[in-house]
């Protein structure tokens, strides 16, 4: 059981919106709740897609998509039913943050939850009990955040069962991103929302777009174009899949993908996104500026492969990643 309640049916044809009622007590409000809106767009009978952005709060492309989406679906189009969760962590997206600022969780490292946990867990077990196992796919709005920014990358989690792989690569290919990553989790983390679909048998992408804490028109126009051929693709949305341009597939496979800052400095990066790479190439140096005489530190990427992501803010400290590559598969 959740101590969530939704105000609206997941049941009832038509569109309806509405909140998630997180319990939430606090001295300014003994009997409060937290309203994390919610939507439910249902036609005639079929599959149901589950669409999430607002898991990380300063990702802000899937926030706007999703919420243009709720606004013009029409359950008159559809066979099956979307459910909308366009600000999954409600208080993060509020404070414009990775993580909330109630409980400094971020949902997508507190999966499976706890029903009677601090806010963010308790939102992840409600997601994990009850809203994935409705569905019969799950697709993660995400971006590069503030930290980050993305090329247009679609993300899937390596899924031992053949049918749910073969059906996660037909809505990456159908999502039409310039690349798409099929991943392993680091250090077999189990506490995404990733790793929450796999537990619940259904396929699951993160879709990776923009980010630096800005919202560009051209991706977003991309994440709205290929959320609508995903629908499509899952046979919930009446239409022509228009195929774009061949997703290129890559691999993301451990630690020698990701590129860390050695020193904490001034982030000067050596490689653009996308630029194709080599192992041993320089990616980035470190530049100090309390002691500039010092020469810079380097750092080099450890994997051929293409650039996915680079840190965002030039401030940075040792441990901070500065690059994703993405192998070729």
């Amino acid at each position: 059981m959740s101590r969530i309640s939704p105000t609206i049916s997941f049941d009832a044809p038509g569109k309806h919106f509405g909140f998630l009622r997180l319990p939430y007590s606090t001295h300014e409000s003994a009997y409060g709740w937290i309203p994390i809106p919610i939507i439910c767009v249902a036609g005639a009978a079929g599959p149901t897609v589950l669409l999430i952005a607002g898991n990380h709060g300063d990702e802000y492309e899937g926030q706007i998509a999703l919420g243009e989406l709720c606004r013009t679906l029409d359950p008159a189009d559809l066979h099956g039913r979307v459910i909308i969760l366009p600000a999954a962590n409600y208080p993060a997206a509020m404070a414009g943050r990775r993580v909330s600022p109630i409980d400094g969780g971020n949902l997508n490292r507190s999966f499976p939850g706890n029903e009677a946990g601090s806010p963010t867990e308790m939102i992840a077990h409600f997601i994990e009990t009850r809203l994935l196992p409705m569905s019969d796919c799950a697709i993660d709005l995400h971006s590069g955040g503030s930290s980050l920014q993305y090329c247009p990358t679609i993300r899937a989690r390596a899924n031992p069962d053949p049918e749910i792989m073969a059906r996660t690569l037909t809505f990456l290919r159908a999502f039409g991103a310039s690349y798409g990553c099929i991943f392993k989790p680091l250090a077999g983390e189990n506490r995404t929302m990733a790793a929450a679909a796999a537990r619940c048998d259904i396929p699951y992408l993160c879709i990776e777009i923009g980010g630096g804490g800005s919202v560009g028109r051209e991706y977003l126009s991309m994440m709205s174009a290929g959320v609508r051929r995903i629908l499509i693709a899952s046979g919930v949305l009446k239409g022509e899949l228009d195929l774009q341009d061949e997703t290129r597939i890559l691999s993301v496979d451990g630690f020698d993908n990701y590129v860390y800052a050695s020193e904490s400095g001034l982030f000067e990066p050596l490689a653009e996104l996308g630029e194709l790479i080599a192992a041993g190439q320089p990616a980035a140096r470190i530049h100090f500026p309390d002691t500039p005489w010092r020469e810079p530190a380097s750092v080099t990427f450890q994997t051929t492969g293409r650039v996915l992501c680079r840190r965002f803010p030039s401030l940075t400290k040792r441990g901070d990643c500065l690059y994703e590559v993405g192998a070729e598969a």
